[in-house]
């Protein structure tokens, strides 16, 4: 079910070609970072802002150059860029955070997280853990980011229980490995597909449920295709920033020490930005879409379907002392 102060999106919760930085180091370096959030997005205005401060500070030594929009490609696709050197970072979910370290992706388990305090509380105790596994891998994160908390959005229909998933067309992000597991507990089929195709699925009828944070549904136009939003939080979607173990370690110490520092002010300044935006777009949708309150029975039923979601995936997606221990963090 899987990104603004330096000013937010991320993400994404999370919230994010050429020349590397190591073929750079006489002329000045140039930092090459993608992201699928617009320029203009709260994230957007975050990472313009970040990359302006990190030219003046540096003396125009240190650039960041930001690819938006999607401009790179999917997730899926910036992580390869990485590995191979076309790219040198990227601002991603935890979905791209999950394609070099796939267990940070238990932060999205269903029902496992619901709140901000109960993720910093969830996230702190497994980041290093997380980021052992990220810098194995060849990566460094620079700085986290949240994209917001994520709710179910429908078109047509409330969706009050589990089961009337199964007569929608539910979206799920393909390089999600939650996403089959959520559908085989329920019992759905999910429409499988990257975040640039969801708006024109959405446009064509071919999706009409997702679940995503306001935040994220506002800026991508996703919103407008709704009629319904659920009260309820299933999980919350967070990111980072990430940047290759290659090219940080080819940056002149100077400049490797502003990148770690600046990004992770950046980090914990988008955090705090999207948190905000992320409240005030809910408010938003709230007033142009109906609703969804459940009462006490209908959300006994889903925390049910969570709890049977996180033991199968604590079978073979995660490991089961992870999600065990990422539950008793959380309280559940």
């Amino acid at each position: 079910m899987l990104r603004k102060t330096l000013a937010t999106l991320l993400g994404a919760a999370v919230l994010v070609g050429g020349v590397t930085v190591a073929d750079q180091a006489h002329a000045g370096e140039t930092i090459k970072l993608g992201t699928l959030a617009p320029k203009r997005s709260p994230w957007g205005k975050v990472f313009s802002v970040w990359a302006k401060a990190v030219k003046k500070k540096s003396g125009g030594d240190l650039k960041l150059k930001w690819y938006f929009n999607s401009q790179q490609g999917d997730e899926g696709a910036m992580v390869a860029k990485m590995r191979s050197g076309q790219l040198d970072g990227a601002a991603v979910t935890s979905v791209g955070l999950s394609k070099i370290h796939k267990n940070v992706l238990v932060l999205q388990m269903p029902g496992l997280v619901t709140g901000w305090g109960q993720l910093d509380k969830v996230r702190n105790a497994l980041m290093p853990q997380f980021q052992k596994g990220m810098n194995s891998a060849g990566f460094h994160m620079l700085g986290t980011g949240d994209v917001g908390l994520a709710r179910t959005m429908s078109k047509g229909k409330a969706i009050r229980s589990p089961e009337d998933l199964k007569s929608m067309k539910v979206y799920a992000w393909g390089e999600d490995p939650i996403a089959n597991v959520t559908s085989s507990v329920i019992g759905y089929t999910p429409v499988l597909m990257g975040v640039p195709s969801l708006l024109p699925a959405l446009q064509s009828g071919r999706v009409n449920v997702l679940t995503v944070p306001a935040l994220a549904a506002v800026n991508l136009q996703w919103a407008s295709q709704v009629d319904h939003m659920n009260e309820q939080v299933a999980g919350v979607a967070v990111g980072g920033l990430v940047v290759s173990q290659k090219a940080l370690d080819g940056l002149p110490g100077d400049s490797r020490a502003l990148l770690l520092k600046t990004g992770k002010k950046a980090g914990k300044m988008l955090t705090k930005k999207i948190r905000k935006e992320d409240r005030k777009a809910y408010k938003k949708m709230a007033k142009r879409t109906t609703v969804v309150k459940l009462d006490a029975s209908e959300k006994a039923r889903w925390r049910s379907v969570f709890k049977k979601i996180r033991r199968k995936l604590g079978q073979g997606t995660f490991p089961a002392s992870l999600v065990k221990k990422a539950e008793g963090l959380a309280g559940r």
